[in-house]
């Protein structure tokens, strides 16, 4: 036989081995959607062969080191279509999920849920479902691939950090709007370890695209800055174009890359093509004609034959190949550069420095300078940036007025990706998206900072940072009816109380400058929950009493008085209000609560102590609900704000001495005659 015609041989050796796994994919779909009688069938029967392509021939990644930190990434941003993640994870050899888990898809308890969650599964990077904030998590990974490969990469030396990030998106996720911002921002980055492959099956929820999607991605795409190719046959099961038009995008390495990859959406099934097949069972008997069709017994469910085995098998080996020669690699960069691999080290493992807290500002009331808190955040910043270089982040085009850039930072840009100052332009949601991605691949601390107003335009990403446990901190200025002149489009009312209905978030309003760093303090010791911190564009007096240490309780008494007749107890600005109050009526303490979601935590016997046996008086420059659990009576925003100087809105609005005397006043004498309602009950 000649060289051509064995190479010809090999070649429809290979097309057949590929045309069975990608079929095998096909079937496994159906049957994990028609067993748990719920799901989408149709996505991961139309992309099988971009996943086998991808799983199969293209990415570095180890079943058996599934967290391996040079592996390279891959988002399922159509999150819907799981059922295929689901699938090339137990293929290629993950230990979870199993075929059991396989099995039950969907149920109470289950690693495979209905969409992709990052903690239930170690080899799920990140949660995706809604549309839009996979592929703009992915912007977030290839910035930190890009960040670290800078900061640790030796000249001489192969490289350390060297991956990519492979996503699989739908035409769902490129009509969201975050996937805009953050892929226009890709664009201007260069982010050429970025590649994503299109799934263009002319199929939404409604029905065709042509209801409402005309655009020409290809064009759009250009235009972000971004290397674009089609590939027209991404049915086939000679992946060939597939793999060309990857390696293609490989070899740009200026611009991130979108493959626009032509499928038919429930390849195989009776309902092809139509939106019947997005997002219900197929049936059993079109499951069975499927199967028919493509070669797999129609009487048998979830089937693997030993050649898919043997197959994905080779997947384990080469990741473990993969690692080894990694791990070798290491030990290279230690020997030659020691305290940068030291630091390396540290960064993977999510450690801090040991003296970290330390290094938090701490302040002295009547000897340290009074500002706003936004500027006691920018001391903090300041203080913690050359102790952790893993903090990176910046401002939704506010940094002058977030005050979140440091001394001597340098932008994160094209040409100086070791930067760790990113301007993510008047891009809120997709800035929160891209955090999410930043902590997802890991080594990186993420901040990111707006008007508290206008985190309405970016709560759908944080949500998915509460969900996922990343810490990202979000920092939060203008946070009241105090920055004035601007007028209700920018004075927050509703935004914290929606913060604080979100579960695994913890949400701080620093009174002063300790409790700044207070609020800094709680961030970074706890890695698995996201924090929000309310910041101030008025000048806040440091007060007597407060400190780091009592920040960390969520809430303590800052004003003790033997002569009490009810509790005032209130948050960041009003703190200082409060206290006024206090010193002119002589007869009620104080408690600064930062953080509910902290003082939740304490016992009874701690809360207790905090609110006191008295009637207990809220004041908050922002929506009342949810204050009833601590209060008896709240001081509050029953509306929008108005355009006037941040002192004539607080008049106004009856945050004022007068109107704390007059409600202490009523809710005192209300409760005179009978005992004081507890609060918190613990049930």
């Amino acid at each position: 036989m000649s060289t051509a015609e064995s190479a010809q041989k090999k070649q429809k050796m290979s097309t057949s081995i590929d045309s069975t796994c990608i079929n095998t994919i096909r079937c496994l779909g159906a049957d994990i959607v028609q067993k748990a009688n719920s799901g989408h069938p149709g996505a991961p029967m139309g992309c099988a062969p971009m996943a086998h392509t991808l799983f199969h021939k293209v990415m570095r990644f180890s079943p058996a080191h599934p967290q391996w930190a040079n592996r390279d990434r891959f988002v399922l941003s159509n999150g819907h279509s799981c059922a295929l993640l689901y699938t090339m994870l137990h293929l290629t050899g993950y230990e979870r999920p199993s075929m059991a888990d396989l099995q039950n898809f969907r149920q109470l308890d289950s690693v495979t849920a209905g969409h992709p969650e990052n903690y239930l599964l170690d080899a799920v990077e990140v949660s995706t479902g809604p549309l839009g904030q996979g592929i703009s998590n992915a912007v977030g990974m290839a910035i930190a691939e890009s960040h670290l490969a800078a900061r640790f990469n030796q000249s001489g030396m192969a490289p350390l950090v060297d991956h990519s990030t492979y996503v699989i998106c739908g035409d769902g996720c490129l009509q969201e709007g975050v996937s805009s911002e953050a892929c226009s921002l890709a664009g201007h980055l260069q982010l050429g370890k970025l590649i994503v492959l299109y799934d263009d099956n002319d199929i939404t929820i409604d029905g065709g695209t042509n209801l409402s999607f005309t655009e020409d991605v290809a064009k759009r795409f250009e235009a972000y800055g971004w290397h674009v190719q089609a590939v027209t046959d991404g049915d086939s099961t000679d992946t060939s174009n597939l793999e060309s038009a990857i390696a293609a995008a490989q070899a740009v390495t200026n611009k991130p890359s979108l493959i626009k990859v032509k499928t038919i959406i429930g390849l195989g099934s009776a309902k092809q093509g139509t939106h019947s097949v997005h997002g219900a069972p197929l049936g059993a008997e079109d499951i069975a004609n499927v199967k028919t069709k493509f070669g797999l017994d129609p009487n048998q469910h979830f089937q693997v034959s030993d050649v898919v085995r043997e197959a994905y098998s080779s997947c384990v080996g080469k990741g473990n190949n993969a690692v080894n020669e990694w791990n070798a690699l290491l030990l290279e960069y230690k020997s030659a550069a020691p305290e940068l691999t030291a630091e390396f080290e540290r960064r993977l493992s999510g450690a801090l420095p040991e003296n970290w807290m330390a290094a938090l500002p701490r302040y002295v009331a009547g000897q340290d300078k009074d500002k706003a808190s936004r500027n006691y955040s920018q001391d903090v910043i300041n203080a913690l940036a050359p102790l952790l270089p893993e903090m990176m982040g910046g401002s939704a085009d506010l940094t002058p007025s977030n005050k979140t850039n440091f001394k001597d930072c340098i932008d994160y840009q094209a040409a100086t990706p070791h930067g760790r100052y990113l301007r993510f332009g008047v891009r809120e949601h997709g800035m929160a998206a891209i955090c999410n991605g930043l902590a997802a691949h890991g080594s990186v601390l993420p901040y990111c900072a707006t008007f508290l107003n206008f985190i309405g335009y970016a709560l759908g990403a944080m949500r998915v940072t509460s969900l996922s446990h990343f810490r990202v901190i979000y920092v939060m200025t203008h946070d009241s009816i105090g920055l004035g002149e601007d007028g209700p489009t920018h004075q927050p009312i509703e935004a914290l109380c929606s913060l604080r209905a979100m579960p695994n978030h913890l949400v701080i309003r620093p009174g002063d400058g300790n409790e700044t760093s207070g609020a800094y303090a709680i961030a970074l010791a706890n890695p698995t929950r996201p924090c929000t911190i309310a910041l101030s564009r008025q000048t806040l007096v440091h007060q007597n009493g407060s400190s780091i240490e009592n920040t960390l309780k969520g809430a303590y008494c800052l004003l003790e008085n033997a002569n009490a007749i009810c509790t005032l107890v209130a948050t960041g600005s009003e703190v200082q209000l409060c206290m006024n109050a206090a010193a002119e009526m002589g007869n009620v303490r104080v408690v600064s609560m930062p953080c509910w979601e902290l003082f939740e935590e304490q016992s009874s016997e701690y809360q207790q102590s905090v609110l006191g046996s008295f009637p207990v008086v809220s004041v908050e420059a922002g929506a009342t609900t949810g204050w009833g659990r601590y209060s008896h009576a709240q001081i509050g925003m029953k509306s929008f704000g108005a355009s006037a100087p941040g002192a004539t809105c607080f008049e106004h609005f009856g945050f004022t001495i007068d109107n704390i005397k007059s409600t202490v006043g009523k809710v005192t004498s209300y409760y005179s005659g009978g005992a004081v309602p507890a609060l918190m009950p613990n049930f």
